[in-house]
């Protein structure tokens, strides 16, 4: 999984304002998050934790002139694991260093918690205040539905793709149902494509479903009874098209 700024992080480090829920986070184009995405690609690779702050473990990331901070979130059943929560740039001829004046803002954050609190922290560093929140725990749920149709739009391609390959069924599971695609298209004819859903899914789920075939018109899908080589099964629909030429043979050209 890419990793994925903390909205802090955005706003104040990175630049840009957050923006819709339409852009996932994690797939925000900067070097930065590209790099850190590429290096905790993989849970077991060694990295280089920042020594000087002591009260959460942090790791560098570190992309040109830009510097950066990663907190790791190994609770069970966290749904987010790796979290870019500092970032900052290093300007050429600067002797000022990125994870020192972090350091620094640690410090200060720690004597301020302990002049608000009465039981003070025994670490040299207060990092409380960078790591992920609720707010970033709702902005993560709030773009469910986007992760969802981008996955969607994936799998589609990649099962209409088989299909036309072989002239089988190709399918692949999603939470609650199971989703296949068969596309027959013989040389001179027009080209054939099925859906078919198994499982129990709202209207407005099969609609979408249906809308996101890449080269079908979404006003033309036709239910149907049966299958091109059987009957349906119990908890099966099945819904059918004649896909663009064109558009099938651009996805063989791309695959």
């Amino acid at each position: 999984m890419a990793v994925r700024p903390t909205l802090r992080c955005l706003r104040e480090d990175l630049g840009p304002p957050p923006p819709t829920a339409q852009v996932l986070l994690d797939q925000i184009d900067h070097p930065l998050l590209a790099k850190a995405s590429e290096q905790f690609a993989q849970a077991d690779i060694p990295h280089e934790r920042i020594r000087s702050i002591d009260d959460v473990v942090l790791f560098k990331v570190k992309a040109g002139r830009w510097r950066g901070a990663v907190f790791t979130d190994d609770e069970d059943g966290a749904e987010v694991r790796d979290w870019l929560v500092a970032a900052g740039t290093r300007e050429e001829g600067s002797h000022e260093d990125f994870y020192a004046a972090l350091h620094q803002q640690g410090r200060a954050a720690r004597q301020r918690y302990n002049a608000e609190h009465d039981k003070p922290l025994a670490t040299d560093t207060y990092s409380g205040q960078l790591l992920p929140g609720q707010g970033d725990r709702d902005r993560y749920l709030l773009e469910a539905g986007t992760r969802f149709a981008v996955r969607l739009d994936s799998v589609l391609r990649a099962l209409v793709t088989g299909s036309l390959r072989d002239g089988h069924e190709h399918a692949a599971d999603f939470p609650g149902f199971r989703l296949g695609v068969i596309v027959r298209a013989d040389d001179g004819h027009e080209t054939y494509i099925a859906i078919r859903i198994t499982g129990s899914v709202r209207n407005d789920l099969t609609v979408t479903i249906l809308s996101r075939v890449p080269g079908c018109a979404r006003d033309a899908w036709f239910p149907e009874y049966a299958l091109p080589e059987r009957e349906l099964l119990p908890a099966e629909q099945a819904w059918s098209n004649l896909m663009d030429p064109k558009a099938a043979a651009k996805l063989l050209d791309q695959a």
